[in-house]
């Protein structure tokens, strides 16, 4: 499947971290496998693409993560 067929059949979800602002982003979980994440306040920007061991991987990092 092409990656721009793809794209328009996704369904994004925002994070739920984001309270309703529109400075958060948004996931897709893609038919072909991996998932998509973009921007909310600017979608048409891009996406990135992550495999699904890329995808657990980042989840695992910005979950446990250090924050200040």
């Amino acid at each position: 499947m092409a990656v721009h067929k793809e794209l328009g059949n996704l369904h994004w979800r925002k994070s739920s971290f984001s309270a309703g602002a529109e400075n958060c982003v948004e996931v897709a979980t893609a038919p072909s496998g991996g998932h998509y994440l973009r921007d909310s306040k600017n979608p048409s920007a891009g996406t990135h693409h992550f495999t699904n061991s890329a995808w657990i991987t980042f989840i695992h990092a910005i979950t446990t993560a250090d924050t200040p």
